[in-house]
């Protein structure tokens, strides 16, 4: 007696690869993805971005090396350029487009068809009733009932088949194609797009060049040439705070900008919500601030610096911090220092700004001597100084036009001039990923408020009409009675 094989059949390689595809393309699978990449993003919000914030990601790297090396091996500087949240990505992509298409094309083929045939034994349906009603002219009384209330209908002999609501699964299957155009238009900006930021002084202008920018990153298929060519001169900037409250009301940029190089420039205002636009690159005011403008001179009286300063903002109230360098003499002297655009000052919070316009400035500085580090070959941020192997002069509060001697030569704190963050965008891809979000909330909007249902009457010894509700959405019941009701007062019936 032979022995029964109950293995089961080997499926093969191209039976393995089918049914990978399906689980790949399920809409289980695809929610499980889509769940993951939300999960995926989080450390995006958590950690500084080397593409957006190089100066905090470096503070890491200053602070504990050991675990920056570890986190940046996970790409947690880097998540959304990284192999897995691109893994992710990609499958999410390929998983919704393996679901929707079939779904898309076999609705398309379906909207055109007619309602399905009468069930034989519609007393196992919902809703199922017998209507005191004229046989004769029940159809008749029936189908302009029903497609008054915008049902479509198919006749077939003594009985009717009536559905409305299939526009519920065109915005279920909207929805889902809305999310792939989302994820095109991703894809796109992160392919081809670029992203920079420039710190532009009152006064100064921007070309449209990579040694321009403090930090750009490009797409995985942009580089340097793809940059539109335009010039900027930031001519003016006022903010407009509230006097009382001091939070900000305006802001107003003025610029001269040449599109592109070498034409005549035109005059472009500038604002928080209005950026200046050309074709898929957009500039936009990010933010704002203080550079207090000093000259420094060594013993002889020699400038050795003279300029503004670029500090960044701390408070509401625009309280900034800066450091200034000065190699050039012998020793290296550097200062730290704030920049306090209305003075105030208490015995707990020292000096301090009260008012984030310039009404009451000072300079309070303090001095160091020694070595800068700027010829170690680690790069520094130019908003801090390195003080480990310096030496503390002293410390001093300037006012408008007041000098101070720290021994090696002075410095005078001769005013201030505004500056303006700009970022410089350019995302093909916006404009489809906004009209797949536009599309996504329609979609959903017509998935979730679209009733729908079927409807049957039947004609043989008597009349006779159910229902069946899709999904369990309420109203079926109500929809059936007012039919009863309808074909019984044509009729003068009761049911």
């Amino acid at each position: 007696m032979s022995q029964e094989n109950n293995s089961a059949p080997d499926i093969g390689f191209i039976g393995l690869l089918r049914w990978g595809w399906r689980q790949l393309t399920s809409m289980r699978t695809a929610l499980i993805l889509l769940m993951l990449l939300g999960v995926a993003a989080i450390p995006g919000s958590l950690f500084p971005q080397r593409n957006q914030n190089p100066q905090k990601v470096d503070s890491y790297f200053t602070t504990d090396p050991t675990l920056a090396k570890w986190m940046d091996r996970f790409h947690l500087f880097n998540v959304y350029a990284s192999p897995w949240f691109s893994a992710i990505y990609l499958l999410l992509f390929i998983s919704l487009i393996g679901c929707v298409l079939p779904r898309t094309f076999h609705h398309l083929r379906a909207i055109g068809k007619k309602p399905p045939l009468t069930p034989r034994n519609l007393d196992r349906m919902e809703g199922y009733r017998v209507v005191s009603s004229d046989p004769a002219s029940a159809i008749q009384l029936s189908s302009k009932w029903l497609k008054r209330h915008r049902f479509r209908i198919r006749i077939e002999g003594n009985s009717i088949s009536a559905e409305k609501g299939y526009a519920r699964e065109t915005g279920n299957l909207l929805f889902h194609l809305s999310l792939i155009l989302i994820l095109d238009g991703v894809a796109l900006g992160s392919l081809f797009g670029m992203k920079g930021e420039a710190i532009l002084n009152v006064g100064d202008r921007f070309i449209n060049t990579p040694t321009s920018y403090d930090n750009i990153s490009y797409g995985k298929f942009q580089g340097q040439g793809s940059l539109i060519p335009f010039s900027l001169t930031v001519t003016n900037f006022v903010a407009t705070y509230d006097p009382t409250t001091g939070e900000p009301s305006d802001y107003v940029l003025t610029t001269d900008i040449a599109n592109p190089l070498g034409t005549k420039a035109k005059q472009v205002i500038i604002k928080v919500n209005k950026p200046w636009t050309s074709g898929s690159t957009k500039v936009y005011l990010q933010a704002n601030g203080y550079s207090p403008v000093v000259t420094v001179r060594d013993k002889s009286g020699n400038i050795t610096f003279q300029g503004p300063v670029i500090f960044l903002p701390q408070d509401a109230n625009l309280s900034s911090l800066g450091a200034i360098k000065i190699p050039d003499m012998s020793p290296q002297i550097g200062f730290i220092a704030s920049f306090i655009p209305t003075a105030g000052s208490s015995a707990a919070r020292g000096i301090f700004s009260t008012y984030p316009e310039v009404l009451d400035p000072r300079l309070v500085l303090s001095a160091w001597k020694g070595n800068l580090g700027l010829d170690s070959g680690t790069p520094q941020s130019v908003y801090s100084l390195n003080t480990s192997k310096m030496t503390k002069i002293g410390l001093k509060a300037l006012t408008l036009g007041s000098t101070y001697d720290f021994g090696a030569g002075t410095i005078t704190f001769d005013g201030w001039k505004s500056w303006v963050n700009l970022q410089i965008v350019d995302d093909p891809g916006k404009m489809y990923a906004l009209f797949g979000a536009i599309f996504a909330i329609l979609g959903l909007l017509i998935s979730l408020f679209t009733r729908q249902r079927r409807i049957w009457v039947k004609v043989g010894e008597g009349v006779e009409i159910a229902g069946l509700a899709k999904n369990g959405i309420p109203g079926l019941e109500a929809e059936l009675t007012a039919l009863a009701r309808a074909l019984e007062e044509a009729t003068g019936g009761k049911e």
